[in-house]
């Protein structure tokens, strides 16, 4: 699995503004930017984009994941803070 592949099931799945992966083989993270998750916990929003990558996880492709999420207000104060380099 790489990089594209985890982007494609993610824009497939959800309507995201802007997408930022990373994956190093086992480890993968993600950053999702939308407006819908302004009304999420914290908890729905990990959930809303873990979900779409449960078929990788359960099978070993991805081990770990770390999700940050935005709205698009959040992500235009925080963005040059968490651009993966």
């Amino acid at each position: 699995m790489d990089v594209s592949e985890i982007e494609n099931i993610l824009k497939e799945q959800l309507t995201l503004d802007d997408l930022h992966v990373t994956f190093d083989g086992s480890q993968c993270k993600v950053i999702a930017v939308a407006d819908m998750f302004e009304e999420m916990s914290r908890v729905k929003k990990q959930q809303t984009v873990y979900a779409p990558l449960a078929d990788a996880i359960n099978s070993g492709q991805i081990h770990a994941v770390t999700i940050k999420t935005f709205t698009n207000a959040q992500w235009q104060r925080e963005k040059m803070f968490n651009i993966p380099s």
